[in-house]
């Protein structure tokens, strides 16, 4: 019995277990990429693009939007080239809102809080993310990325970014 599945999986291409449905998790990857990069076409549809010589502010924002249109058409295309062998696992949501959240409170707490407890409340939200939480890295982390942020943008560039809370 088993010399004749291998006989008969041989001769429908050798392959064994594989299903012959398209690869869900590549089709998914091109179709994001492909609905990012016209989202950005339409957001930037207002802007002027210029020439090589002569770039506008929509010219490198159109080219990377069209070029994610292209990788996400290859991407796509490429899933119905292979056959998936795995199930595409559901969404976490936990990391997905602990990031977006650690990016939204920095943009709104910048201006008013200042570099030094900004970039610590990034980084304590953004680490909730995370399974294996070690506070004592976490707040290494926040050391250097707000000493490296302070030299590196208020002393080395000039920026004018608060560093301290406004009061």
């Amino acid at each position: 019995m088993t010399d004749q599945l291998t006989s008969r999986s041989m001769r429908e291409g050798g392959r064994t277990g594989a299903r012959s449905q398209v690869d869900r998790s590549d089709l998914l990857s091109g179709v994001f990429f492909i609905f990012v990069g016209v989202l950005g076409l339409v957001v930037s549809r207002d802007y002027d693009v210029g020439t090589a010589t002569n770039m506008g502010e929509g010219y490198v924002p159109r080219m990377i939007c069209w070029i994610l249109i292209g990788i996400g058409g290859i991407i796509a295309g490429r899933s119905f080239l292979r056959s998936a062998t795995t199930e595409v696992e559901p969404l976490v949501w936990r990391p997905i809102i602990c990031v977006l959240a650690s990016v939204i409170s920095f943009a709104l707490s910048v201006e008013k809080l200042g570099l030094l407890i900004a970039i610590p409340l990034m980084i304590g939200i953004g680490s909730l993310a995370g399974q294996g939480l070690r506070w004592t890295e976490t707040f290494l982390i926040m050391i250097g990325l707000c000493l490296g942020t302070i030299a590196i943008f208020s002393w080395g560039l000039g920026l004018t970014i608060p560093v301290l809370p406004r009061l």
